[in-house]
């Protein structure tokens, strides 16, 4: 695989995997606009794991504290602070693991990447984006994140299974309507990609991990080590921005990406 190539992909992922922007509708729209071919599963699962070292590292004190918590809830401590939120990880990453394994089963994942509904879908959740955020309170804090709060975030993070959607942008939303600062709404939203990201990344391993050889190796390292950079890049941005800028900037973009989708899958 071209090696620019690699690095626009892996770039492209890195940046707009954290961010409410929508990783999949960039990724759709780059073979529209460059002619490349689609990188393939081998580089998606690299991309992950760069994706995923980033958040892990940028949040590495909360990912220690979820981590001891989950050491305690297995010795049955459910009282303490950690487990609390090492529970609350559990709980709003099930649903999506359960409806992803359902989707990759039954071959209904594949029918929704048009380019058509992911315009739709990064349109339609931009709005609701928007319109959380200007709603939404601040009284709530990500330390005192609740098991219902978790519960609802998870339920809704579902719906980041329809390409287009955002993953982070549909949790931040769920955050930011429940009543979670900006930042800690971005924050719980980085925390529960980490299971989400290890699960699917781990499937789709699992699907390759016997189909590799020393060149694809070695594609698939430059594009982690690409997509790893630019994702700490991306979150360091966009968590300082919000300690004094709202989410507006990422809807005004996430609008116009929709129309420039759409205009791609109907003219």
């Amino acid at each position: 695989m071209p090696i620019l190539h690699l690095i626009l992909v892996a770039i492209v992922q890195g940046v707009t995997e954290f961010l409410p922007i929508s990783s999949s509708g960039h990724l759709i729209l780059l073979p529209n606009l460059t002619g490349l071919d689609d990188q393939g599963q081998v580089i998606d699962v690299a991309v992950h794991v760069g994706t995923l070292g980033a958040v892990v590292l940028y949040f590495r004190s909360d990912v220690a504290r979820a981590f001891t918590g989950l050491l305690r809830i297995m010795r049955g401590n459910l009282d303490d602070a950690d487990a609390r939120l090492a529970l609350g990880l559990i709980i709003a990453t099930v649903p999506v693991v359960l409806a992803g394994m359902a989707l990759k089963l039954s071959g209904s994942n594949d029918a929704l990447r048009s380019v058509a509904v992911v315009g739709w879908t990064t349109l339609i959740f931009g709005i609701v984006l928007y319109w959380a955020d200007q709603s939404g309170g601040e009284e709530k804090t990500a330390d005192a994140w609740s098991l219902k709060d978790a519960l609802i975030m998870g339920i809704l993070q579902v719906l980041a299974l329809i390409p287009g959607t955002s993953r982070s942008g549909i949790t931040i939303t769920a955050a930011r309507k429940l009543g979670y600062a900006r930042s800690d709404a971005a924050r719980l939203a980085m925390l529960m990609s980490i299971p989400t990201i290890l699960a699917s990344g781990t499937l789709l391993g699992l699907e390759v991990a016997f189909a590799m050889d020393t060149a694809v190796a070695r594609d698939a390292g430059i594009a982690a080590v690409f997509s790893f950079v630019a994702a700490l890049a991306a979150l360091a941005i966009m968590m300082r921005l919000l300690k004094t800028v709202s989410f507006t900037p990422y809807v005004i973009y996430r609008i116009a990406l929709g129309v420039v989708l759409l205009l791609v899958a109907y003219i």
